[in-house]
Protein backbone atom coordinates (compact mmCIF):
# COMPACT_ATOMS: atom_id res chain seq x y z
CA UNK A 1 0.00 0.00 0.00
CA UNK A 2 2.52 2.53 0.84
CA UNK A 3 4.39 1.84 -2.26
CA UNK A 4 1.30 2.30 -4.14
CA UNK A 5 0.92 5.82 -2.42
CA UNK A 6 4.50 6.84 -3.22
CA UNK A 7 4.18 5.82 -6.95
CA UNK A 8 1.18 8.17 -6.95
CA UNK A 9 2.23 10.98 -4.83
CA UNK A 10 5.22 10.68 -7.60
CA UNK A 11 3.00 10.94 -10.31
CA UNK A 12 1.25 13.89 -8.67
CA UNK A 13 4.60 15.68 -8.55
CA UNK A 14 5.39 15.06 -11.42
CA UNK A 15 2.37 16.63 -13.28
CA UNK A 16 2.47 19.72 -10.82
CA UNK A 17 6.26 19.95 -11.70
CA UNK A 18 5.49 19.82 -15.57
CA UNK A 19 2.28 22.33 -15.12
CA UNK A 20 5.11 24.91 -13.30
CA UNK A 21 7.32 24.33 -15.94
CA UNK A 22 5.23 25.30 -18.70
CA UNK A 23 3.83 28.38 -16.85
CA UNK A 24 7.73 29.64 -16.73
CA UNK A 25 8.58 28.91 -20.18
CA UNK A 26 4.88 31.05 -21.09
CA UNK A 27 6.04 33.86 -18.37
CA UNK A 28 9.79 33.80 -20.12
CA UNK A 29 8.25 33.64 -23.87
CA UNK A 30 6.24 36.66 -22.62
CA UNK A 31 8.98 38.48 -21.38
CA UNK A 32 11.39 37.53 -24.48
CA UNK A 33 8.88 39.51 -26.88
CA UNK A 34 8.48 42.54 -25.09
CA UNK A 35 10.20 45.42 -26.57
CA UNK A 36 12.82 47.32 -24.97
CA UNK A 37 10.43 50.40 -24.38
CA UNK A 38 7.71 47.72 -22.19
CA UNK A 39 11.03 46.01 -20.45
CA UNK A 40 11.80 49.61 -19.63
CA UNK A 41 8.37 50.19 -18.36
CA UNK A 42 8.19 47.09 -16.36
CA UNK A 43 11.53 47.70 -14.89
CA UNK A 44 10.47 51.28 -13.64
CA UNK A 45 7.10 50.09 -12.62
CA UNK A 46 8.92 46.95 -10.46
CA UNK A 47 12.66 48.10 -10.06
CA UNK A 48 12.51 49.96 -6.34
CA UNK A 49 10.91 47.22 -5.07
CA UNK A 50 13.68 44.57 -6.62
CA UNK A 51 16.51 46.50 -5.62
CA UNK A 52 15.73 46.91 -2.02
CA UNK A 53 15.07 42.90 -1.77
CA UNK A 54 18.45 42.37 -3.00
CA UNK A 55 20.34 45.74 -1.07
CA UNK A 56 20.15 44.47 2.93
CA UNK A 57 22.81 46.66 4.76
CA UNK A 58 23.86 44.84 8.11
CA UNK A 59 23.93 41.44 6.49
CA UNK A 60 27.19 39.55 5.80
CA UNK A 61 26.70 36.56 3.45
CA UNK A 62 29.57 34.46 2.07
CA UNK A 63 30.87 34.12 -1.26
CA UNK A 64 27.86 32.89 -2.45
CA UNK A 65 27.04 30.13 -5.18
CA UNK A 66 27.29 26.35 -3.97
CA UNK A 67 28.18 25.48 -7.89
CA UNK A 68 25.17 23.77 -8.58
CA UNK A 69 25.19 21.90 -11.99
CA UNK A 70 21.74 22.48 -12.88
CA UNK A 71 21.03 23.53 -16.09
CA UNK A 72 18.04 25.98 -17.92
CA UNK A 73 16.48 26.42 -20.96
CA UNK A 74 17.59 28.31 -23.76
CA UNK A 75 15.01 30.99 -22.53
CA UNK A 76 15.97 31.18 -19.21
CA UNK A 77 14.86 29.24 -16.04
CA UNK A 78 11.88 31.81 -14.89
CA UNK A 79 9.90 34.56 -15.23
CA UNK A 80 12.23 36.89 -14.15
CA UNK A 81 11.05 40.23 -13.45
CA UNK A 82 12.55 43.00 -15.08
CA UNK A 83 15.15 45.09 -12.76
CA UNK A 84 16.53 48.55 -13.15
CA UNK A 85 19.79 49.81 -11.54
CA UNK A 86 20.89 52.99 -11.80
CA UNK A 87 23.67 55.06 -13.22
CA UNK A 88 26.07 53.68 -15.62
CA UNK A 89 25.44 49.97 -14.41
CA UNK A 90 21.39 50.66 -14.76
CA UNK A 91 22.06 52.03 -18.16
CA UNK A 92 24.46 48.90 -18.93
CA UNK A 93 22.03 46.31 -17.66
CA UNK A 94 19.08 47.76 -19.66
CA UNK A 95 21.32 47.23 -22.69
CA UNK A 96 21.71 43.83 -21.97
CA UNK A 97 18.12 43.65 -21.47
CA UNK A 98 17.82 44.38 -24.75
CA UNK A 99 19.31 40.80 -26.37
CA UNK A 100 17.78 38.34 -24.46
CA UNK A 101 17.27 35.91 -26.58
CA UNK A 102 20.65 36.88 -28.85
CA UNK A 103 22.44 33.98 -29.52
CA UNK A 104 25.73 32.53 -27.43
CA UNK A 105 29.01 32.90 -29.93
CA UNK A 106 32.48 32.44 -28.57
CA UNK A 107 34.61 35.28 -28.74
CA UNK A 108 31.96 37.88 -30.12
CA UNK A 109 30.66 40.92 -28.43
CA UNK A 110 27.32 42.17 -30.68
CA UNK A 111 25.61 43.44 -31.61
CA UNK A 112 23.68 39.88 -32.25
CA UNK A 113 25.61 37.29 -31.08
CA UNK A 114 27.43 37.54 -27.76
CA UNK A 115 29.98 35.59 -25.28
CA UNK A 116 29.99 36.14 -21.73
CA UNK A 117 32.76 38.98 -21.47
CA UNK A 118 31.38 40.53 -24.89
CA UNK A 119 27.82 40.82 -23.14
CA UNK A 120 29.03 42.61 -20.49
CA UNK A 121 31.72 44.89 -22.39
CA UNK A 122 29.24 45.73 -25.05
CA UNK A 123 26.82 46.61 -22.48
CA UNK A 124 28.66 48.99 -20.94
CA UNK A 125 29.55 50.43 -24.08
CA UNK A 126 26.31 50.85 -25.11
CA UNK A 127 26.00 53.14 -21.22
CA UNK A 128 29.77 55.34 -22.36
CA UNK A 129 31.85 53.31 -20.07
CA UNK A 130 34.80 51.33 -21.54
CA UNK A 131 35.91 48.09 -19.97
CA UNK A 132 38.13 45.26 -21.28
CA UNK A 133 36.87 42.61 -23.56
CA UNK A 134 38.00 39.04 -21.20
CA UNK A 135 36.30 38.18 -18.39
CA UNK A 136 39.79 38.27 -16.46
CA UNK A 137 40.42 41.44 -17.23
CA UNK A 138 37.11 42.71 -15.98
CA UNK A 139 37.91 41.15 -13.14
CA UNK A 140 40.48 43.63 -12.02
CA UNK A 141 38.46 46.79 -12.31
CA UNK A 142 35.98 48.88 -10.28
CA UNK A 143 35.36 48.13 -6.70
CA UNK A 144 35.20 44.41 -5.60
CA UNK A 145 31.79 42.79 -3.84
CA UNK A 146 31.93 39.48 -2.04
CA UNK A 147 29.20 39.40 -0.41
CA UNK A 148 25.89 38.92 -2.72
CA UNK A 149 23.74 40.37 -0.39
CA UNK A 150 25.35 43.66 -1.14
CA UNK A 151 25.14 43.09 -5.01
CA UNK A 152 23.27 45.75 -7.11
CA UNK A 153 21.29 45.71 -10.24
CA UNK A 154 24.32 45.84 -13.56
CA UNK A 155 27.28 45.10 -11.03
CA UNK A 156 29.18 42.26 -13.09
CA UNK A 157 29.33 38.83 -11.60
CA UNK A 158 32.21 36.69 -12.27
CA UNK A 159 32.08 32.64 -11.64
CA UNK A 160 34.63 29.49 -11.52
CA UNK A 161 38.26 29.89 -9.92
CA UNK A 162 39.81 30.82 -13.26
CA UNK A 163 37.11 33.84 -13.68
CA UNK A 164 36.75 32.62 -17.25
CA UNK A 165 32.21 33.00 -16.73
CA UNK A 166 31.35 36.63 -16.22
CA UNK A 167 27.35 37.90 -16.36
CA UNK A 168 25.37 41.14 -15.01
CA UNK A 169 24.13 40.54 -11.64
CA UNK A 170 20.18 41.03 -12.35
CA UNK A 171 18.16 41.58 -8.83
CA UNK A 172 17.08 38.29 -6.44
CA UNK A 173 19.69 36.18 -6.73
CA UNK A 174 19.79 36.02 -10.71
CA UNK A 175 22.20 36.87 -13.42
CA UNK A 176 21.97 38.03 -17.02
CA UNK A 177 24.32 36.43 -19.05
CA UNK A 178 25.52 35.16 -22.48
CA UNK A 179 26.14 31.21 -20.83
CA UNK A 180 27.60 29.10 -23.05
CA UNK A 181 27.40 27.22 -26.90
CA UNK A 182 24.14 26.33 -27.77
CA UNK A 183 22.21 28.84 -25.39
CA UNK A 184 20.99 32.67 -25.55
CA UNK A 185 21.44 35.45 -23.36
CA UNK A 186 18.72 34.94 -20.67
CA UNK A 187 18.13 35.24 -16.79
CA UNK A 188 19.69 31.99 -14.64
CA UNK A 189 19.68 31.79 -10.93
CA UNK A 190 23.57 32.38 -9.91
CA UNK A 191 22.93 29.17 -8.49
CA UNK A 192 22.67 26.96 -11.54
CA UNK A 193 25.69 28.22 -13.09
CA UNK A 194 27.42 25.27 -12.93
CA UNK A 195 30.58 26.60 -10.92
CA UNK A 196 30.97 29.11 -7.55
CA UNK A 197 30.31 32.44 -7.40
CA UNK A 198 33.50 34.19 -6.71
CA UNK A 199 33.15 37.87 -6.49
CA UNK A 200 31.72 41.17 -7.86
CA UNK A 201 32.53 44.31 -9.58
CA UNK A 202 31.07 47.62 -9.31
CA UNK A 203 32.46 49.44 -12.46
Amino acid sequence: AKLKDLSATRTELGSQKQAVQGKLAAAQKLLNSLTAQEKAALAAADGTRATRGTERPGMNGGTGGTGGTGSAGDTGESGHTPVTGSGRAGAAFAAAQSKLGSPYQWSHAGPSTFDCSGLTSWAYAQADVSIPRTSEAQANIGTRIYSQSQLQVGDLVFFFNDIHHVGLYAGNGQVLHAPRSGTVVRYESMSTIGGPFMFGVRV
